[in-house]
């Protein structure tokens, strides 16, 4: 049941005429040597913690432990309460749930890396609006974090999911690339049209860099998160259409992990370089020599 790139998950989903979630549910009971019933209650363990970090700071803020951030998501929750939200029920959730999980790492709370800590609020961000938005049972959510499971240990099979490897695209790219699929296999799209919206996402974030402010995984790193939940649901929403993507996933994953090596150290992580080297930024964190 195990699976070396899409073109052998997608032949899998073809072969045992089910979705990608359960290949990948199939395949941790397989190599962990466990049962369906265990590996699911891990995973509802997962969602537990990340309704947890998407939802508290919505109304109980908290300061990041460098001081960047803290408060930004219970701005948009009041936002959307006073009705001047513009993005639609599903993304203005999604953006909001997205940025609180950010406060919570990084305040040193708990959360879920899906599949960083720096890109942690993608998956539960998108998925948990979707949940709201369109009454989707605990069960489903756990499929598509199955679902999101596999384009992640794609990614980290053939590539990088670090940034400081692989820049932001790698991290929020990778993680907006899990979301995207899981939602297409959410709202009934087939595995291919799952593959389909993981290769736009990362077509879409093709060389966004790493570089966060005073090395800390705050800022901008929140802000990407809401940018990558916002590229997920575009990705999803055309491959959901029968738009069909011309570059198919593991290419597109080679071509991100090549970008990812070209970039510069000062673009990976390093915090010399991109927004870390502004004279804001530098002012703020005082860490620029």
């Amino acid at each position: 049941m195990d699976f070396k790139n899409a073109n052998e998950l997608l032949a899998l989903c073809r072969q045992e005429g089910c979705s990608i979630s359960e290949i990948m549910r199939r395949r941790e009971c397989i190599l962990g040597e466990t049962t369906v019933d265990t590996v699911t209650r891990r995973m509802k363990r997962a969602l537990e913690i990340m309704r947890e970090s998407a939802t508290i700071p919505l109304t109980s803020p908290v300061r990041s432990m460098g001081g960047l951030i803290g408060g930004e998501a219970k701005h948009l929750a009041a936002h959307a309460a006073k009705k001047k939200d513009i993005c639609g029920p599903v993304l203005q959730k999604a953006i909001t749930y997205a940025m609180a999980v950010l406060e919570v790492n990084a305040s040193m709370g708990l959360i879920v890396a899906a599949p960083t800590a720096g890109s942690s609020g993608v998956v539960p961000g998108l998925l948990l609006a979707l949940q709201d938005t369109y009454h989707i049972s605990d069960a489903r959510i756990i499929d598509g974090l199955f679902n999101a499971g596999a384009i992640g240990y794609l990614a980290m099979r053939n590539a990088t999911v670090a940034g400081a490897v692989g820049g932001c695209q790698a991290e929020v790219g990778i993680a907006a690339a899990m979301a995207a699929s899981a939602a297409v296999e959410l709202m009934g799209g087939e595995p291919e049209q799952c593959i389909s919206a993981a290769s736009t996402v990362l077509m879409n974030m093709l060389g966004l860099v790493c570089d966060p402010v005073g090395g800390l995984v705050e800022y901008p790193c929140q802000n990407r998160n809401a940018a990558g939940v916002a590229n997920a649901l575009v990705a999803a929403e055309i491959a959901l259409s029968g738009i069909q993507q011309l570059i198919p996933f593991d290419e597109m994953l080679a071509a991100m992990y090549r970008v990812g090596r070209y970039l510069p150290a000062e673009l990976r992580e390093t915090a010399q370089g991109g927004c870390a080297t502004t004279p804001s930024a530098c002012e703020r964190c005082g860490c620029c020599g």
